[in-house]
């Protein structure tokens, strides 16, 4: 389940990357893909604490989990400031982000 799990983060993240660019740019980004990222980052989220439950007993699951909790609740925020209409601020953007990809790697140590 590992490595579905990492796909959809992988795909989650892509569309992450798609929608930083908008914010950078100072544009709103597209809706439609803001909901996709979301319930695919949510979908991981499940998946991550489906495996926890399972009983694999390594660490680094469970602070993957930590990192992409806080990420998501910065996500939740980044939503909030879009349905105002406005832009996220771009540091906001670069946390959740940073969060993101130290979860995302930390999964991916698991393959090491």
């Amino acid at each position: 389940m590992l490595t579905y799990l990492i796909i959809v983060l992988a795909i989650a993240a892509v569309g992450g990357v798609v929608l930083a660019l908008k914010v950078f740019a100072g544009q709103l980004a597209p809706w439609s893909l803001s909901i996709v990222h979301a319930l695919l980052g949510a979908t991981g989220l499940v998946m991550l604490i489906m495996l926890i439950l399972e009983g694999s007993g390594d660490n680094r699951l469970t602070a993957a989990l930590g990192l992409l909790v806080v990420a998501a609740l910065g996500g939740f925020y980044l939503a909030s400031i879009h349905v105002k209409g406005n832009v996220a601020p771009k540091n906001v953007v670069l946390i959740h982000a940073g969060l993101a990809v130290a979860g995302f790697l930390t999964l991916l140590s698991m393959f090491l």
